[in-house]
């Protein structure tokens, strides 16, 4: 089961709701002395959870290996508006993604009065790429402390297939929860939409996921990889642990679900 703390494309509820099984699981090492949230998502004063993907033994390879290596394509007609509603309700709960995202990543998060639990107004981020514990308040000031990152960042996938795809597909691209991230807002920025071969999360412990989420979400969306990339994501991938269970499988778009 992954802890509350990093949740994997679950929502909270409403209609639409489904867990969509992926091809990893969470595992969770605690290290002392820090606050964060544990297993079963409650409050805790002495651990940080961390999250490591488990690939079965060389699928995340694997689906790598699947991947179409090219060059990078020009950045000509890129805007972010190409991507739909910024945050769009894919999921029909009711509430916006960032939202979603800020309540699934967050521990002991409070919501503002009359919004059904939907407007998050403070929280507590244990960073996945830093380590970094991060008190959340929703501000004009303070709110940019946690960013929404989009693992694959949009101007990537523009450059490497998504401008061939129809525009509900590319909104789903970017609303797509195993794609966000609630993050460290400096960190993020330092990102910016590098791609893997560019650039990797500072905390090591967390390259198994991230790597294991980009090769997803480019299967999913059927983007492809340049060579720097592929080898990048390859090292990232190499010795991550293997479950000794499976959890699910990878979860692709099919012909119908995917538009070019």
């Amino acid at each position: 089961m992954l802890s509350n703390c990093f949740r994997v494309n679950e929502s909270r509820r409403g209609p639409g709701v489904r867990r969509r099984a992926v091809g990893a699981v969470a595992v969770l090492v605690a290290a002392a002395g820090i606050g964060g949230c544990s297993v079963d998502g409650s409050a805790t004063q002495t651990t940080m959870p961390i999250t490591v993907t488990s690939w079965f033994p060389g699928e995340g390879q694997q689906v790598l290996a699947s991947l179409p290596v090219k060059g990078r394509a020009p950045k000509t007609g890129y805007d972010r508006d190409e991507f739909g509603q910024r945050w769009a309700d894919i999921d029909r709960n009711g509430c916006d993604q960032r939202n979603d995202v800020l309540a699934r990543d967050l521990a002991n998060v409070t919501f503002k009065p009359g919004t059904d639990e939907c407007v998050v107004m403070s929280g507590t981020l244990v960073d996945p790429y830093s380590g970094k514990v991060i008190e959340f308040a929703r501000g004009e000031q303070t709110s940019t402390a946690v960013q929404i990152d989009h693992v694959v960042a949009l101007s990537d996938a523009w450059q490497k297939g998504a401008q061939q795809l129809d525009a509900a597909t590319r909104e789903r691209l970017a609303n797509d929860p195993d794609n966000l991230l609630a993050v460290d807002g400096p960190t993020n920025a330092a990102k910016g939409d590098g791609d893997a071969a560019t650039w990797l999360p500072p905390r090591r412990e967390f390259w198994c996921t991230y790597a294991g989420r980009q090769v997803e979400i480019k299967a999913r969306y059927r983007l492809w990889v340049t060579a720097a990339e592929r080898d990048a994501l390859a090292r990232a991938l190499d010795g991550c642990p293997a479950a000794s269970s499976p959890a699910g499988s990878l979860a692709l778009l099919d012909d119908q679900e995917i538009g070019s």
